[in-house]
């Protein structure tokens, strides 16, 4: 019996790819007003970009502990193993809720096969995790190893990326007021990453031409044998930047396999319109 695969809506994978790939989806939860919607099915990002540009503040959620429930439950009752692959635990309680879940249902379970796992990734960096475990649980391959390379993944995924406007972090709580207000001011391009789950400022970019280019040298410094890897970019509502940014990388680097997706509901409410991110391993693809 093949292994399922199990993520959440903050992959930013479009729903008709997950189902290509056989990868069941658990939406996070997006907030506007007081209307709750739930991301990818019952609102779209454009909408939330949309919203954005107009003054709204989405608030975002995690997956319930009851949609958790009844979801593993599922695959447990069939004797199905399954793998869920998480956001990461520094940017959402949705690993730690799953993780409390998985623990009550072992406990009346206790035979049942199934692991959540922290990818300490968001978007597609979380994405390319879970397209590389639906690969392997397409092609037969033990629980064990699954996991074994999903985890290696999520240990050698680089997330490097860029906002329009700093005022979307800062109302989330990324930054600060001052850091938002100034670099509006001075039009500087912010280039940030991600190091063991949480957001980390790398540098400060003035004007929007340079950064692509940073970007792509930024790669070549941290990744390797690019030219044999899947790379990601994801982008808020702006896809001729990441079109750029992807003929960029074919030039510079010999990437042939680049996957481009829209930044979802969730993510996108907190990185904001114009975003533009970049996935790839520090280390050689498994």
């Amino acid at each position: 019996m093949n292994v399922s695969i199990i993520s959440d809506s903050a992959c930013d994978l479009s729903l008709d790819y997950l189902h290509k790939i056989n990868v069941e989806c658990l939406p996070l939860g997006v907030t506007i007003g007081d209307k709750e919607y739930e991301d990818g099915k019952t609102i779209t990002p454009e909408k939330v970009y949309s919203l954005m540009k107009d003054g709204e503040a989405p608030k975002t959620s995690q997956v319930s502990p009851e949609a958790f429930r009844q979801t593993f439950t599922n695959y447990v009752e069939k004797d199905q193993p399954f793998l869920y692959f998480a956001l990461s635990s520094e940017l959402s309680g949705t690993y730690h809720t799953a993780k409390m879940i998985e623990q009550e249902i072992k406990e009346e379970h206790p035979d049942a096969k199934f692991e959540v796992i922290d990818t300490k990734a968001a978007s597609l960096g979380y994405g390319l995790i879970v397209m590389r475990a639906a690969e392997l649980a397409q092609e037969g391959k033990s629980f064990e190893e699954i996991q074994e390379i999903g985890q290696y993944y999520a240990e050698h995924m680089e997330h490097i990326f860029t906002v329009d406007d700093l005022e979307y972090l800062y109302r989330g709580g990324r930054v600060s007021k001052t850091a938002a207000f100034v670099g509006s001011l001075l039009r500087i391009k912010p280039l940030l990453h991600v190091e063991d789950g949480k957001l980390i400022p790398l540098e400060k970019i003035r004007g929007s031409k340079k950064v692509l280019k940073r970007m792509v040298d930024m790669m070549k410094e941290r990744g390797l044998v690019l030219d044999q890897q899947r790379i990601a970019i994801s982008h808020g509502d702006d896809i001729e930047t990441a079109q750029k940014l992807a003929d960029m990388i074919k030039e510079e680097c010999g990437t042939k396999d680049i996957h481009i997706e829209m930044i979802g509901a969730v993510i996108g409410a907190h990185a904001g319109p114009g975003t533009i991110a970049l996935f790839f391993l520090n280390d050689e693809p498994k």
